[in-house]
């Protein structure tokens, strides 16, 4: 479907634009990587949610997942339970390493990725300035309001830094200090976490350090230069 909203916007003479941070989903499209067409099993998938459940599971299908394929655990947070499973389903259905089965297709799309960087104390201060304005701005009393609703924090579309440590803090399992602090220090993580899709070393990335005050610049040179080669 992103491939074909860029098709479009293409062809009425604009520039599509995909901003990210989920980098499998990102090179999938721009590389065209295909889904590991394998099927769910049910019978597979209780037997692993059962033993997640227990004390210490979850963090051993992950290890179970790195003595198997690393670069698919470096890429997955130990209490991302359903991809863990789905990444372990596919091994146990097909053999192969789930990060080797996203085939490209001979036919990419022609792209420029640019990759926005910033030094990583600076960084981590941006990401705790931002966690403090969402408090500011409600988003206890949105955890409060799906708690209520009957949604489980952490979980499924939940899973994002907070949602869970808020919602054991309105369980009266941490203190909201506390769980402001975790939510901090797991979003340091994710930001970490993201760079396993997205390498300073990767040479299809032109990186830019946003602290430079002529990032605009260079971002629009960039993309001159990369519309005037694909033009010839």
């Amino acid at each position: 479907m992103a491939q074909q909203a860029s098709t479009d916007i293409a062809t009425r003479g604009l520039i599509p634009i995909v901003a990210g941070g989920t980098g499998q989903y990102i090179w999938a499209m721009l590389e065209g990587h295909s889904v590991p067409a394998v099927p769910p099993d049910p019978e597979f998938r209780a037997a692993l949610e059962q033993e997640a459940e227990e004390e210490g599971g979850a963090q051993a299908l992950h290890d179970r997942l790195r003595q198997i394929d690393p670069d698919r655990a470096d890429a997955l947070d130990a209490r991302n339970v359903r991809r863990v499973i789905r990444a372990l389903e596919i091994y146990h259905a097909t053999g192969q390493k789930p990060s080797e089965m996203a085939n490209p297709d001979p036919r990419p799309i022609r792209h420029l990725v640019l990759g926005l960087t910033l030094g990583r104390e600076a960084l981590y201060q941006r990401i705790d300035d931002r966690v403090d304005a969402m408090m500011a701005a409600g988003f206890l009393a949105e955890v409060e309001r799906l708690a209520e609703a009957g949604y489980p924090m952490g979980q499924g579309a939940l899973d994002s830094p907070g949602y869970r440590e808020l919602g054991q803090h309105l369980m009266g399992e941490i203190s909201l200090d506390e769980a402001v602090s975790r939510t901090k220090t797991q979003t340091h993580r994710l930001t970490r976490r993201q760079y396993t899709w997205f390498k300073p070393n990767d040479r299809r990335i032109t990186w830019l350090n946003i602290a430079d005050p002529n990032v605009v610049r260079q971002a629009g040179n960039f993309l001159l230069a990369h519309l005037s080669d694909t033009a010839l």
